[in-house]
């Protein structure tokens, strides 16, 4: 029977966040966690069912038919931890493998709230599983997993999605660092990356007609308005999706439409926005698949096994800790 508390909840500080990002020289900018309120979160799993996202469906079905294989990997008895693990819609098939062999033991680690119920809720019919979800941060989270772990015990950490490729190189090779620190020789990270692909075809994945996109990214905007007491007009901004050729990155912005003066009381910080100016929303960083394995190697794993979906070039590679 599935068991659900939440450990030790940690809010981040959105205002201290907010007037960082927003007083920034030279580009401003707000962090993408804060895209993933109530709202957010509802709009990306809207997006993930879009024609021109296909990363949700690649992912999923490379879990779906190797399983079994990815989980073959370690020996028995596995802890599973995820990072941002959303819904858990995609995490199903890896521990429906691992039921089938032991009794699972599985913290799903998100900022989100609203996300750690739904994944309560999708996989709340598994059999042999106990859930703890653990509403912190990755880094926050992992280690306090990983202090809870039984001798002899394997700790299996997914990061999937591509969430990965929301980090700034280096700043990806130092997190990925950060997560070895955490666990033992011969532990496995199971970390998804979506591939290079033809631009035209990128962007429209981040700038879908039906402009479930837009909305999503705009949200922002308007969670500041709700939470921190902001004035954005988010009639007077526009969603536009960039690829950055030389960091290999779709980059998500806010286009001021007009000059413009906005103010967030909660932040104490008043903004003047040029016409065409931009707030930076998030960044979606594309890999090369040979490069997966020189980054295992880089930050103190061994790339063990790839697996690569033949519609929507993505990529599933199983790091086991040195």
């Amino acid at each position: 029977m599935a068991t659900f508390p939440l450990v030790h909840p940690v809010e981040p500080d959105f205002a201290r966040d907010v007037r960082a990002g927003l007083t920034k020289p030279g580009q401003k900018e707000l962090p993408s966690m804060y895209l993933y309120d109530e709202v957010g979160t509802a709009l990306f799993e809207a997006i993930t069912w879009l024609p021109e996202y296909g990363l949700t469906r690649a992912d999923e079905r490379l879990l779906r038919m190797h399983a079994d294989a990815m989980i073959d990997c370690l020996e028995p008895p596995v802890l599973v931890a995820e990072l941002g693990s959303g819904t858990g819609r995609k995490t199903r098939y890896l521990l429906e493998a691992l039921i089938r062999r032991q009794p699972v033991l599985y913290h799903p680690i998100d900022i989100s709230r609203l996300a750690l119920a739904k994944c309560r809720l999708e996989l709340a019919g598994l059999g042999s599983i106990g859930i703890v979800g653990v509403e912190q941060s990755y880094l926050e989270g992992l280690r306090e997993v990983a202090s809870w772990r039984r001798e002899n015990e394997r700790l299996l950490v997914l990061f999937l999605g591509s969430n990965i490729g929301n980090f700034e190189r280096p700043a990806d090779e130092r997190f990925l660092a950060e997560i070895r620190r955490c666990l033992s020789p011969g532990d496995g990270l199971l970390i998804g990356m979506d591939l290079e692909k033809p631009v035209p075809e990128m962007l429209l994945a981040y700038d879908d007609p039906a402009g479930v996109t837009a909305a999503f990214n705009l949200n922002l905007l308007a969670r500041v308005n709700r939470e921190l007491g902001g004035d954005f007009n988010l009639r007077e901004f526009a969603h536009e999706a960039r690829y950055n050729q030389k960091q290999r990155r779709i980059e998500m912005h806010l286009r001021s439409l007009r000059r413009q003066t906005v103010s967030v009381a909660a932040a104490n910080v008043n903004c003047t926005l040029l016409e065409g100016e931009t707030i930076w929303t998030e960044a979606c960083h594309k890999f090369r698949l040979e490069e997966i394995p020189l980054m295992a190697r880089r930050t103190g794993f061994a790339c063990r096994a790839q697996w690569v979906d033949p519609q929507w070039p993505f990529a599933e590679s199983l790091w086991i800790a040195n």
